[in-house]
């Protein structure tokens, strides 16, 4: 029982950062069809920059501590480029820069979604696999 809530609460962790990487590409969107102003979407943007990083980082770590090393390894990427982001001081998007960037910024959040969703996915199919692993032992 406890490996499929493991699995739960991963995949609600999954879930959070899926939400907030969309989040940050429906404010581009609606940048780019000038739907906000620019102050806007990078104040909003750059308020769900640091938790989805911290909660990434958290994820990864729940991985490494249940004993999961495999998902631990799928995670280690994409960690570490918000890591190496973070680092240089690039993980905020800038007011004055944000139309030069946009074309960047939204491909950078599109691939960080296709990657969250993969491990979504796996996630996903690990749990169901638990669950039924756990469900022959009943017997």
């Amino acid at each position: 029982m406890g490996d499929v809530l493991a699995w739960l609460l991963f995949f609600l962790i999954l879930v959070v950062i899926l939400v907030l990487i969309v989040f940050q590409l429906m404010c581009l969107a609606d940048l780019e069809f000038d739907y906000i102003n620019p102050y806007d979407s990078t104040s909003r943007i750059n308020k769900v920059v640091l938790p989805e990083f911290i909660t990434q980082a958290f994820l990864c770590f729940l991985f490494l501590i249940t004993g999961h090393w495999a998902m631990s390894l799928f995670c280690i990427p994409c960690l570490y480029y918000n890591v190496k982001l973070y680092l240089s001081h690039k993980h905020l998007v800038d007011v004055t820069e944000i139309y030069n960037q946009l074309n960047w910024e939204k491909k950078q959040r599109l691939i960080k979604l296709g990657y969250i969703i993969l491990l979504l996915l796996m996630c996903l199919s690990w749990m169901i696999y638990s669950t039924l692993e756990e469900d022959d032992h009943s017997f």
